[in-house]
């Protein structure tokens, strides 16, 4: 299985168990190893008082393609924090686009960029995430470190 092939795969399994995701509407697409774009349709139930799209959700969509882009590599892998700066005002009916690039990935630890995007192409949002290996493989069988640990 070459990098692409493994990050899909990883994709297909997390997707099918991520129930949010689904019922948010979050489409995810991988182009490789450390990367990953989700895209949501603002719908009616996802705007506050003022008519825009709750915050909460831009975070989510930036999450999700964080989490994709950074379990890519069949290691579970979990966010040790995120921030986001909201930029723009996003609203009804608007098409975001979360795009998600790896800038360091260490033994244990990952930092990433996500920018998300309006139809437009403008910068409604920039989310930046530390992500946490647990040590585990995602499509199951032995991480290096535990096959390393057995063998002493």
């Amino acid at each position: 299985m070459n990098d692409l092939e493994r990050a899909r795969a990883c994709a297909d399994k997390m997707y099918a168990g991520d129930k949010a995701s689904r019922a948010l509407g979050i489409d995810i697409e991988v182009s490789g190893a450390g990367s990953a774009t989700a895209t949501m349709q603002v719908r009616d139930d996802m705007v506050n008082g003022f008519n825009i799209c709750h915050g909460g959700l831009i975070f989510t969509l930036a999450d999700t393609a964080f989490a994709f882009a950074c379990n890519a590599y069949d290691e579970l892998t979990v966010a040790g924090s995120g921030h986001i700066e909201f930029l723009r005002p996003v609203h009804l009916h608007d098409t975001l686009r979360a795009v998600a690039r790896e800038e360091l990935r260490g033994e244990r630890v990952g930092f990433y960029t996500v920018e998300v995007l309006d139809q437009d192409g403008s910068i409604v949002a920039l989310f930046r995430g530390r992500s946490v290996s647990r040590g585990e493989r995602l499509l199951g069988g032995q991480t290096d470190t535990e096959n390393i640990e057995k063998t002493r």
